[in-house]
């Protein structure tokens, strides 16, 4: 044992020895002795084994790595990177990790520490010494160019903080719209980031965002003054005291739109009338807790900005619309849609009140209590009002119509949709009293019947230019023959859904037209023939532009060679449901004088396999191809030509 203790050698542990040369660091070596239980001579290191040099090692090891920056509470960490030079040197930082990432979007751009002279910009002259030490231009002012969209599973808190630190330095994000659904898990540190980092931001749209609650909604309105447009619609954490944030802090707000948001009631309105003097646009619906209170004090208070207001399906009286009568004194623009609550008086006086000065347009929509007494009382109290448009307004009839157009001199556009007593003569009635119509829509209203006779109270010539009747079973050819003789100045004819109407009914209309038809909807109509698309074709092929022949199962190939043949300047045509076959798909795709944008074959049975070539060869302009229900083209050849058309959108 002696021997042992007492042997020395250059085979021991000595510096340089074999059994050292395994160690991690003789420091490390060193800094063990007073933990080793051994004997050992003065100055003579501790012997001691391998395996317990290396785990000691492991464990100082990985007290080495944890000593790193994330172990830095968040405060700290928060003030470096609001530290880093520039806005490249924060968005490589954020892609670190996630908690940087958050961290850095929650940096307020005022809080971005500046950057400091140096030694040597302080012997420049005062100068240039402002001119270096000046932020740079994107940096110091964010003018709000970018626009960002977020649709269902791409709206995350997570991504919301990219868009947030990455928009900063390239004009600031000036127009975000969220587009989620019941699992969206978009929260309000999403949107505080969007807030911190993008005064800028002047429009935010949120639809279907049900975690967003009055926090999120205030550190908008903290941190972006300068918003123009809000809308929400389908969150339900949203309360009025987050539209008074919204309020009180964006004085600049033009547009809000707050569509079935379960928590808005009066008070935040109120609030919104009261401090945004600028407020232009206001469209309110579904909300339960919104009622004459709220609206009557928004329209008052907001009535000297006040151009567009759309109120649907509230709780609203009669009480709302005197209201909007007497203080709607800028209003241009005003949708009344599913009020049930209010009467025949309410119209009555809205109108009466004679504050409706410069409305321009009203649409009315499932208000039954709207009648010829209410719709005369409009009249009278809007004198330059050009558009009206009525929908499921059961009592109203021609009476109404009548005394509506006697005083209504200026009406350019009518739009009666669903309005079941109203009669031919009322139309004939309309026309007669306002020879300066220029739209006339008839839309699903069973009283319109073809009359035994011809009204003697039209005009010789009228100036209207469109005519839409969609669904009017009771029209037919004898209607469609007077319209012929009076409307010489018709551009757009739209007959959808008339099963009734025949080749021998149009062509008095086809040939009375002075100005050439632009756009021509015929679908449904079933009886149809090609002897009527050839003559449109040579009478309005020049200017047609719009061609819609759905449903027309009589419509063959011949159709499509008029087409080719006498259209230049047609740019959409519609041929589902047509008997079409692959000749005249060949026919059409060599016409050069054709720029099609849009072609729909959809359910056109005897296009096949053979027509696909052709298609694509239709040319660059081709932007929309609807090959649906096309069963004899298979999917490997719609493969082949969305390669050949990459830039057209093909639906098959």
């Amino acid at each position: 044992m002696a021997a042992l203790v007492n042997r020395r050698g250059s085979d021991d542990i000595c510096s340089g020895g074999p059994l050292f040369s395994n160690l991690v660091d003789s420091s490390l070596l060193l800094s063990l002795t007073r933990n080793v239980d051994v004997y050992c001579p003065p100055r003579k290191r501790p012997r001691v084994t391998a395996p317990f040099i290396f785990g000691a090692g492991e464990k100082i090891a990985n007290e080495k790595l944890q000593r790193s920056i994330d172990t830095l509470p968040d405060e700290c960490l928060f003030e470096i990177l609001r530290r880093l030079p520039g806005d490249k040197e924060r968005s490589n930082s954020a892609c670190v990790s996630k908690r940087w990432l958050m961290l850095l979007s929650s940096i307020r751009s005022s809080e971005i520490a500046q950057k400091k002279p140096s030694v040597e910009s302080l012997k420049k002259p005062m100068a240039d010494l402002n001119k270096d030490c000046a932020p740079d231009e994107h940096e110091s002012e964010n003018n709000g160019y970018l626009t960002r969209r977020l649709d269902a599973e791409e709206a995350t808190d997570i991504r919301l903080a990219s868009i947030a630190l990455g928009t900063y330095s390239r004009g600031g994000l000036g127009k975000l719209f969220i587009r989620g659904s019941n699992s969206t898990r978009v929260t309000d540190v999403g949107l505080s980031a969007i807030a911190r980092a993008c005064p800028s931001l002047h429009v935010l749209s949120m639809w279907k965002v049900p975690l967003i609650t009055d926090a999120g909604l205030s550190e908008i309105a903290d941190g972006c003054p300068l918003l123009e447009r809000l809308d929400l619609c389908q969150c339900p954490l949203i309360s009025d005291k987050g539209l008074i944030a919204v309020a009180r802090k964006c004085p600049n707000l033009m547009s809000l739109t707050i569509d079935s948001c379960s928590s808005i009631g009066n008070e935040g309105l109120q609030v919104i009338g009261r401090c945004c003097p600028k407020l232009k646009s206001v469209t309110i619906k579904d909300c339960l807790h919104v009622g004459d209170r709220g609206i009557a004090s928004l329209v008052s208070s907001a009535s000297s900005s006040l151009e567009r207001l759309k109120l649907h399906t509230l709780k609203i009286s009669d009480i709302s619309l005197a209201v909007i009568g007497n203080y709607g004194k800028n209003v241009v623009e005003l949708s009344l849609i599913g009020l049930q609550n209010v009467g025949e008086k309410g119209f009555w006086v809205m109108g009466n009140t004679l504050g409706l000065q410069k409305l321009r347009s009203i649409t009315v929509t499932c208000c039954s209590k709207l009648t010829d007494r209410g719709l005369e009382a409009i009249a009278k109290g809007s004198p330059l009002l050009k558009h009206l448009s009525v929908h499921k307004c059961y009592y109203l009839s021609d009476d109404g119509l009548k005394d509506f157009a006697e005083t209504a001199r200026v009406l350019e556009s009518l739009h009666l949709e669903d309005c079941n007593q109203i009669t031919l003569m009322g139309v004939t009635a309309l026309l007669a009293c306002n020879s300066e119509l220029k739209s006339l829509a008839l839309v699903r209203c069973l009283g319109l019947k073809d009359l035994a006779f011809a009204p003697t109270l039209l005009p010789s010539r009228i100036s209207l230019t469109s005519l839409t009747i969609r669904d009017c079973p009771g029209v037919t050819g004898a209607s469609l023959q007077v319209v012929g003789r009076i409307c010489s100045q018709l551009q757009k004819i739209n007959l959808s859904g008339q099963a009734g109407v025949t080749d021998a009914s149009l062509i008095q209309l086809i040939g009375s037209s002075e100005m050439g038809f632009v756009e021509v909807n015929l679908c449904g109509c079933v009886d149809l023939t090609d002897d009527l698309v050839t003559l449109l074709v040579k009478a309005h092929g020049s200017t047609l532009k719009m061609l819609n022949l759905n449903g027309c199962k009589k419509i063959t190939d011949r159709s499509l060679l008029a087409v080719a043949d006498g259209c230049s300047m047609l740019d959409d045509l519609d041929m589902s449901c047509c008997s079409v076959s692959d000749y005249g798909v060949a026919v059409l795709a060599s016409a050069r004088q054709l720029n099609l944008h849009v072609l729909s074959l959809s359910s056109c049975s005897k296009v096949t396999q053979k027509s696909v070539p052709f298609l694509g060869n239709m040319g660059k302009s081709m932007v929309g191809l609807n090959l649906q229900n096309c069963n004899l083209i298979s999917t490997h050849a719609i493969v082949l030509l969305e390669e050949k058309l990459w830039w057209c959108d093909i639906i098959s």
